[in-house]
């Protein structure tokens, strides 16, 4: 070997040495993380009950999918399956262009 070639050799070295260290050092500063439960799976509501569309006149059900700001909520936090999510959505707009439900919340 060159004398470069050994001089580049020693600087990654010394590089990976540095980076090993400092790891080391801030893996054991850290508190060790409690793992989180997995999050139990939801169903869609309205699949149990067996329906198949869902009614915009329904304002007591639909309610529960409205944030208090009047935004949909996504499928993530409900838990509605992607079918029902869309009827929901179209529900929820015919209710607030009948006035059954407000644009904005109250």
């Amino acid at each position: 070997m060159t004398e470069v070639e050994e001089k580049i050799e020693k600087k990654a070295v010394e590089k990976t040495e540095k980076i090993e260290k400092t790891e080391k050092v801030e893996r054991e500063d850290r508190p060790s993380k409690k793992f989180r439960k997995p999050a139990k799976k939801k169903v869609c509501a309205f699949c149990v009950a067996g329906e198949k569309t869902i009614d915009y006149k329904d304002v007591a059900k639909i309610k529960k999918y409205i944030t208090e700001n009047g935004k949909i909520l996504p499928r993530r936090q409900t838990g509605v399956c992607s079918y029902h999510q869309r009827e929901l959505s179209n529900a929820i707009k015919r209710a607030r262009n009948m006035a059954l439900l407000p644009y904005i919340g109250e």
